[in-house]
């Protein structure tokens, strides 16, 4: 019987996080500011959707403050208490950010059928023109995190919430404009509703591949092919008790047994070399670790 381990790592990852880090930085300060001047302009105004838009850049302004300090965790090294390190920060951070957006979209609506039911004056030049301060602010912020948030969950998760700001941005003007032309202050509510759905729809993504992660769901990958590609190597019988999972959103590890012919541990080193050139290239596999054995187990299922 022999235990092979290996891993390779992204030696690029860094120098994105870095970056990333920097953005998130700028893009925090900014929401501050947005969210200030929302609060003040919504109180002032009495928009609902302002005031919404205001609620839902402060989220995010303590979103993209957790996914700054989650992205500073991850990097740090692996020790004897954290053997696989704390790359799961940002998975945890991306959980918590898109849960409280499902949340906060949920009470948003609460707020907006009252207000249906009991409608205000809303003064709506302010409403526009803080509106657009925050359009215009939010689409700087988007810009920044676009390219990264293509290649990281924590970053996409903070995205995520600028992108529905910017949407929301947008019907408030839009908004605004309606109640100054034509009076009907239901659209103020009725767009908060709306802006609501598509955020709880955006969010719940997020929520449920995180916890999947965090749950060590299986990777996806074709598990029939994968089979079949191993057991086609020269001398593998049988390969069972498969284990994959993903450390974090991209990095997936594998563990299985497989039964071998007969032989020496040293012989083994070619069988194991053939499997891992499978997983990492055609799979995309991280770490691996195979226990080799010659009819050990009694239980033969890949699973």
């Amino acid at each position: 019987m022999s235990l092979h381990e290996h891993h390779h790592s992204h030696g690029h990852s860094h120098d994105i996080d870095n970056i990333s880090g920097k953005k998130l930085f700028w893009v925090t300060m900014l929401n501050a500011l947005i969210t200030l001047a929302e609060i003040v302009g919504g109180v002032i105004s009495g928009s609902l959707a302002l005031l919404s838009d205001a609620i839902h850049n402060l989220s995010d302004t303590l979103a993209i403050a957790i996914s700054y300090f989650a992205l500073k965790i991850s990097k740090k090294e692996r020790n004897q208490k954290k053997t696989f390190g704390y790359r799961r920060a940002q998975v945890i951070a991306a959980f918590i950010n898109s849960s409280a957006l499902v949340v906060i979209s949920l009470f948003l609506i609460w707020e907006s059928y009252k207000r249906i039911l009991h409608p205000e004056e809303i003064k709506s030049t302010l409403m526009i023109i803080v509106a657009l301060i925050g359009l215009f602010a939010n689409l700087i912020a988007v810009w920044l995190l676009e390219k990264d948030a293509h290649k990281n969950m924590n970053i996409k998760a903070s995205y995520l919430h600028l992108i529905g700001d910017t949407v929301s941005s947008v019907g408030v003007v839009l908004g605004g404009i309606a109640i100054k032309i034509w009076g009907i202050t239901i659209v103020d509510p009725i767009l908060t509703i709306l802006i609501s759905i598509y955020l709880m729809k955006e969010a719940w993504g997020m929520v449920k591949h995180s916890v999947d992660i965090l749950m060590q769901a299986s990777a996806d990958m074709d598990y029939d092919a994968l089979k079949k590609d191993i057991e086609a190597i020269d001398k593998v019988k049988n390969i069972h008790h498969v284990h994959t999972w993903y450390l974090d959103e991209k990095t997936i590890f594998f563990e299985a047994h497989l039964d071998i012919d007969d032989m020496p541990v040293s012989d083994t080193e070619p069988i194991y070399k053939a499997i891992e050139h499978i997983l990492k290239e055609k799979y995309g596999v991280f770490h691996i670790t195979l226990q080799f054995e010659a009819d050990r187990c009694c239980d033969k299922k890949m699973f």
